[in-house]
């Protein structure tokens, strides 16, 4: 079959024989440079010596143009000469994404700035949105476990923003968040000789360049431990073991699953401790569910009640004010009684 030239460019690049990140941006100049992450780069350096200087000596620029990987790591916003170098992060309420009307992004942003702080940005708002569960030890006492732990989804978004194929246009890093897993999908497939079997044991980078500087950083490890250690984690938190798929063959995809349905239960077990059996037996299908969503979460809306049981807002609003009255064991927080931001919580 006889190949275009975006093609035989895609195949140079997959094989090695071209480099994408050495590629030069045409209408880029010193002008476009974030001095403040540069300066931070020639402080690990231990250089004094002007930028133009640093970064031809990095390969990051030739004949006053940055290189992608120049752009990508020291550009104020590389998303202005190539729209696919984003990261997206979105928060979905529920486990699978809705559309239209039923639209249930709660959270959405996404990160344009030079590599390292697009990972900081990143970091932080994901940190923040990620929820903590209690329940019951062996010894009588509530202990606190995180959602995921640190280390795997942190490396997971690392080694995208790391390896993923900047040349696929029209796509873009993506994090999304569902209440019962995290998916990291990266845009192109696995580089060369890595691949779904081997990925563990195999180590190459598809932009070196990037890498190493995100190494000195102290952004990535340069050793092939990232993947392994992922595995380890999960499993030293008693999740299920990482998933890496690749969808249509053009990206990378890592799904986290956080094991919710497990914890809840063991939140259920406690929450006798909070109701009496006669009491939880007292209730129905519905008010059951009210009163273990707000004890594992802490509280509960008419809206997540009703994605829960499947029913209307009105529905699941009768429901609440039915258990939240004097000897319910729900309370009412809001200031009227058509608050968007009411809720309810255990008593």
């Amino acid at each position: 079959m006889r190949l275009n030239r975006e093609q035989v460019l895609a195949l140079e690049y997959d094989k090695g024989q071209r480099v994408f990140e050495d590629e030069v941006i045409e209408d880029s100049s010193l002008d476009d440079v974030d001095h403040e992450v540069l300066d931070r780069y020639k402080e690990i350096l231990g250089t004094d010596a002007p930028d133009e200087q640093v970064l031809r000596s990095r390969r990051f620029m030739r004949d006053g143009r940055l290189t992608v990987a120049g752009a990508l790591l020291f550009a104020q916003d590389p998303s202005v000469m190539m729209p696919q170098a984003r990261v997206r992060v979105l928060r979905y309420d529920g486990i699978k994404m809705e559309t239209g009307e039923h639209l249930n992004i709660t959270k959405e942003r996404s990160f344009c700035g030079p590599l390292p702080k697009v990972i900081q940005g990143a970091y932080e708002l994901i940190s923040s949105m990620l929820r903590e569960f209690q329940f019951l030890g062996p010894d009588g006492k509530f202990q606190t476990v995180p959602e995921y732990p640190e280390f795997a989804w942190f490396e997971g978004l690392v080694n995208a923003v790391t390896h993923r194929d900047y040349s696929f246009r029209g796509d873009y890093i993506r994090v999304s968040m569902f209440d019962d897993r995290l998916e990291i999908v990266s845009p192109g497939a696995l580089p060369n000789i890595v691949t779904l079997d081997n990925m563990r044991t195999t180590r190459y980078s598809r932009n070196p360049r990037i890498a190493r500087t995100l190494v000195e950083f102290g952004w990535v490890r340069e050793l092939n431990e990232g993947v392994k250690r992922i595995y380890t984690e999960m499993q030293d938190s008693l999740l299920n073991d990482p998933v890496y798929t690749e969808p249509g063959g053009t990206r990378v995809q890592l799904t986290l699953e956080n094991n919710i349905v497990a914890r809840t239960v063991r939140r259920s077990e406690a929450l006798e401790d909070k109701l009496s059996a006669e009491r939880l037996a007292s209730l129905d299908e519905y008010e059951l569910a009210a009163v273990r969503l707000a004890f594992t979460n802490g509280k509960v809306t008419a809206r997540e009640l009703a994605d829960h049981i499947g029913r209307t807002r009105r529905t699941a609003g009768n429901v609440l004010k039915g258990i939240s009255g004097p000897s319910g064991p729900l309370e009412w927080h809001g200031s009227a009684v058509n608050d968007p931001r009411q809720y309810y919580s255990m008593r």
